[in-house]
């Protein structure tokens, strides 16, 4: 049973833009409000990344590959969380996971990802 489950990806045009969504199962929407939500991208041969994360309180940090570019957003009463991206690149391109964590309870899940792929 996924507990996690991005959507949106595809494929754009460079300078574009793109919208994930990575929504909860009901099984976990008790715990969605105290997690925080991140979303990491892994390209072809390369290594899972973190690029942004928002907290419970909503504050946010980002990679510098994508600061001024992408923004994440998170709605609890929809226990759902947005990756806007935009101005996209083709070293964008890459698999897009959607993470929620709470490190003290112990709680972390993935989602199964979404492929971006941002190309002439």
């Amino acid at each position: 049973q996924v507990q996690l489950v991005e959507s949106g990806g595809g494929l754009v045009q460079p300078g574009g833009s793109l919208r994930l969504s990575c929504a909860a199962s009901r099984s976990i929407f008790s715990i969605f409000s105290i997690c925080d939500m991140g979303w990491y991208r892994q390209a072809p041969g390369k290594q899972r990344e973190l690029i942004t994360f928002i907290g419970t309180g909503g504050s946010t940090k980002y990679a510098d590959s994508v600061k001024g570019r992408f923004t994440i957003s998170r709605d609890n009463a929809k226990s759902t969380a947005y990756l806007q991206m935009n101005s996209l690149k083709p070293e964008d391109t890459a698999v897009y996971y959607c993470n929620a964590r709470n490190g003290v309870l112990g709680y972390e899940y993935w989602g199964q990802g979404t492929q971006v792929t941002v190309s002439s």
